[in-house]
């Protein structure tokens, strides 16, 4: 079985719109690319180490209960991160992981954006958004 990864953005997306409002600079704006992000459709969402949710500084949402291969264990839900992704962007809660784990795009922003992930050719597809055969469902 192939290994998918991509580079991702994520940009904290509360400091995108007091950027557009004028309250800070552009360049105060915290964003981070990643490279070799794992692609990884055994879990639901978007998640990132501690370290990165604390450089972009993502406000906490609470915690749920998520499976692992180990079993069930708490994880704290972080809010208001933009994720660009293959030409596609999005906005997302993300789930923490242990600081220095290697980040994870999950089935949820996948299927969001419009992304699959071609195994056997290691590569994600960029499914159309317009005419007959988009991906969007109304």
């Amino acid at each position: 079985m192939g290994r998918v990864t991509a580079t991702i953005a994520v940009t904290n997306h509360i400091d995108e719109i007091l950027a557009e409002r004028g309250f800070i600079p552009t360049d105060q704006v915290r964003s981070i690319t990643i490279d070799n992000v794992l692609v990884d459709t055994g879990a639901t969402r978007l998640c990132l180490p501690a370290d990165i949710i604390s450089q972009l500084g993502l406000p906490m949402l609470g915690e749920i209960d998520g499976e692992t291969v180990i079993g069930t264990r708490k994880f704290r839900i972080f809010k208001d991160v933009t994720l660009a992704l293959a030409g596609r962007e999005g906005r997302y809660d993300c789930v923490e992981l242990p600081a220095g784990q290697e980040p994870l795009i999950g089935l949820i922003p996948l299927e969001d954006l419009g992304l699959e992930p071609d195994l056997k050719n290691q590569r994600l597809i960029v499914l159309p958004n317009e005419g007959n055969q988009s991906y969007i469902r109304v």
